[in-house]
């Protein structure tokens, strides 16, 4: 049989051991515990950091939307204001050329000299002139007058066949092979092209180039 003192001895070896198993266990739990909480941690900076990235991402694809929609908004809108600008613009002038025309006393003048620079353009005999049915009551009977205050030297024959236009005139030669259009309709269709590419260089300039304006 064990003495007492053996027994004493058994026991605290045991305890002594179990102790120590229990410190390990603790000292393993403390370092598993720290390991998860560190890989939580990374793992929910990492989600942030996507969360972040994803926010900015949006941002910026945002902002880029609204400024291509501003730029497509501000874009049709010029649109707007160039077509409004020149047709209110080839109003004027139509509504302009239309009270010439009913003033007999102007707008002779400017007839014959329109015939004139008709026929300097052209440049060659037989021709022949076409005017309104408005403006051929007119001056059907003094056409040789007409062209006298034209200065026209070489001979032209006026239409027996009005032209349909609001008025201006019209010359080309016998064979009709080449014309020159000083109709209204005409003068106001090259208007038209003239103030569109004004309105449309005031309205949408050409970017300057950094290199212009350098010594």
């Amino acid at each position: 049989m064990s003495s007492p003192s053996q027994t004493a001895e058994l026991e605290a070896a045991l305890l002594a051991r179990a102790r120590a198993q229990s410190e390990k266990y603790l000292a393993d739990a403390r370092r598993r515990h720290d390991e998860l909480v560190a890989d939580a941690n990374e793992r929910l900076r990492l989600r942030e950091d996507r969360e972040v990235r994803s926010a900015r991402e949006f941002s910026e694809r945002t902002y880029r939307q609204r400024v291509q929609a501003g730029e497509i908004r501000l874009q049709r809108e010029l649109e707007w204001l160039r077509w409004h600008l020149v047709q209110d613009a080839i109003a004027a002038v139509s509504d302009r050329l239309g009270r010439l025309v009913e003033n007999e006393e102007d707008y002779l003048p400017v007839l014959a000299a329109f015939l004139a620079r008709a026929a300097a353009a052209i440049g060659s005999g037989g021709l022949v002139a076409e005017v309104s049915a408005r403006d051929w009551a007119r001056i059907s009977g003094r056409w040789e007058s007409v062209c006298q205050a034209a200065g026209v030297t070489s001979a032209v024959q006026l239409a027996s066949e009005p032209l349909h236009c609001l008025g201006g005139i019209r010359v080309r030669d016998a064979g009709d092979t080449m014309h020159v259009d000083f109709t209204i309709e005409a003068r106001l269709e090259r208007m038209h092209e003239v103030l569109e590419q004004v309105i449309t260089g005031r309205l949408f300039p050409a970017p300057v180039s950094s290199a212009e304006g350098a010594p």
